[in-house]
Formats: structure tokens, C-alpha cells, sequence
């Protein structure tokens, strides 16, 4: 016998173009109404025997809820999450410090000499430089951050180190005081300046001795004395290590017990904080090695708790 299969239903020399319309709209309600009722099994199923999974569905999570709104926030990962607190918690606390100093105003003239080549009237114009006075100008800046609600800031020794100069501090907030001075540690690169008020935000200490290496750590500061409270993340490279650090007039200093990091230290950040991802102190930011990439250092943060405590005492 042979059989031939045209179509996906029975064929039937005898039903007219009618009938055959009509059993085939029977048979796709048909067909439909199965589907229907196989899903819906299939699906009581599963609620009934997933019923976390189907709640995970139904309710959507943050991200997938922001991606269906366009106008919410992005959402933060966890991780993301604690350095965004961290550096919100710290802000407030890390301030800009200018240097300002008279220097002396040159202006350029010209002078008019008589001709080397004959006693007549031609003459030569020589352009010539002469001071005019003094005017203060900023010559530079650093970072430093607040230890106490009173105005103490924990700053480096070279940052301040001028005696002729006068220095300024500004908040994150764009407020401007006047420091001064109050002391230059002669073993650390280190100082502590003041200003006038009361209420201010400050940082504390964590346990310097406790970090590890590969700990996550953000550093802030007033990066290339231009732009204030920059923000770097990056890990702790190395301990106790120790370094001479020199600066631009060829003065050196021998400085040890440092932190080494990678996270991000420009020139500007001396300084600044060095803090763990629970927003507190365990070092200053101190130098760089020139020519690297991110080979930074900090001095720990119990070396500067012991001078601040001292401080107090006085």
C-alpha cells in the first residue's frame, strides 16, 4: 500500500473547500486549548515546587528594576557600595591647603646707549629686566585632612615647611580659613597647622599595625594642588618599607616604616589620607617614586596618632 503525506492533516477526496475550512479551524482550537492546558500544568508545577525561583521572577530585582526605568540611579554593587560610603564619610574631613608667598615683580625695559662706532647721534635700544616691588602670589599646595572637631589638620612637613609663607585651607565645601602653624616634626615628615573654628568634621584612626598587603585602600587629596578631594582607589603594595625621598631643590630625607600602595598619588596629595574601606586613617600620603606606575607611599597612621596625642597634651 502506499501512502503520500501532503499536508498535516487527513486529507478526504469527499469533504468540500467548506468542510475543510472548518475541521481545520476545529483543529487548531483544538491544538491551541491542549497547549494551554499542558503550560498551565507544567507551570502549577513548578510554582508549587519552586516556589523561591518563581519569586525571584515576579519580583524584579534592583538592577533589573532600574533597567526599566530610566530615570532611577544605576545601582551600586556591594563593593561598590562600601568605597561610595567611605569616601562620603571622609570627604568632609580632607582639605586643600594653598601656599602663598611675596615673591618680586620683574618688568622688562629697554635702555637706550650710545653707538659704540661713532661719537654721533645713532643709538642702540637694549631691552633690559628690573624689579618692581613684591605682590603675594600662590606658589603651591598640598592636602592634609582634620584630626578634631577644633580645627586640628595633620598636614607634611614640606608641605609647610616655609617660614616665610602664609597658608590657607580649604574645606570640601569651598570654605576658605587661614592656618598656621603649630608644629614640624623633625624625625617624620609631618606637621600639624590649625585653623579657627568649632564643629568640624574629622577623621579617625584605624590600627596601621593591623593592614595586611593586598588590603583595599582609597587615598584623597588636592591632586596637582588643582584639583581638590580626587578620589583613587588600589591596594596596599608592600609594608615597612624605606625609602630616601628627595624634592625639587635636591634636599633628601631618609623615611621608613611606609606603607606602599598603588593606588593613585600625585603630586598635590602629600599629605592627604591614606584610609581603609571603613573610612579611617592608617596612613599619610607621602611621596612617589618618579618614573613608575603607582609606586606610592604613605607614612602609617599610628606614627601620626602618637604626635597628634602629644599635641594635646601640651
Amino acid at each position: 500500500m502506499d501512502f503520500r503525506f501532503s499536508r498535516i492533516f487527513i486529507y478526504n477526496k469527499n469533504m468540500d473547500y467548506k468542510d475543510i475550512v472548518r475541521h481545520s479551524i476545529i483543529l487548531s482550537i483544538l491544538t491551541t486549548l491542549l497547549t494551554v492546558l499542558v503550560v498551565g500544568i507544567v507551570l502549577l508545577m513548578w510554582i508549587k515546587y519552586s516556589p523561591h525561583t518563581f519569586s525571584q521572577i515576579t519580583n524584579l530585582s534592583p538592577l533589573q528594576s532600574a533597567q526599566t526605568n530610566n530615570t532611577s540611579k544605576q545601582p551600586l554593587y556591594s563593593f561598590e557600595s562600601v568605597v561610595v560610603d567611605a569616601v562620603k564619610k571622609a570627604n568632609p574631613a580632607v582639605v586643600a591647603i594653598t601656599i602663598s608667598k611675596d615673591v618680586p615683580v620683574y618688568e622688562r625695559y629697554f635702555q637706550s646707549i650710545p653707538s659704540p662706532f661713532g661719537s654721533g647721534t645713532f643709538r642702540f635700544t637694549i631691552p633690559q629686566i628690573r624689579q618692581r616691588g613684591f605682590e603675594k602670589r600662590e606658589v603651591g599646595g598640598g592636602s592634609g585632612f582634620l584630626v578634631s572637631s577644633d580645627g586640628y589638620i595633620v598636614t607634611n612637613r614640606h608641605v609647610v615647611e616655609d617660614t616665610n609663607a602664609e597658608y590657607a585651607v580649604f574645606l570640601n565645601d569651598g570654605k576658605k580659613y587661614n592656618a598656621r602653624v603649630i608644629t614640624r616634626d623633625t624625625t617624620l615628615d609631618l606637621a600639624v597647622i590649625k585653623i579657627e573654628g568649632v564643629g568640624f568634621s574629622y577623621l579617625p584612626f584605624g590600627d596601621s599595625d593591623k593592614i595586611q598587603v593586598g588590603q583595599t585602600v582609597i587615598a584623597i587629596g588636592n591632586a596637582l594642588a588643582e584639583f581638590r578631594n580626587t578620589v583613587s582607589l588600589g591596594i596596599v603594595s608592600g609594608l615597612s618599607r624605606s625609602i630616601v625621598a628627595s624634592d625639587r631643590r635636591g634636599n633628601e630625607e631618609f623615611l621608613g616604616e611606609l606603607i606602599q600602595t598603588d593606588a593613585a598619588i600625585n603630586q598635590g596629595n602629600s599629605g592627604g589620607p591614606l584610609l581603609n574601606l571603613a573610612g579611617e586613617v592608617i596612613g599619610v600620603n607621602v611621596a612617589v617614586v618618579s618614573g613608575a606606575e603607582n609606586i606610592g607611599f604613605a607614612i602609617s597612621g599610628n606614627s601620626v596618632k602618637s604626635i597628634i596625642e602629644s599635641i594635646r597634651k601640651e
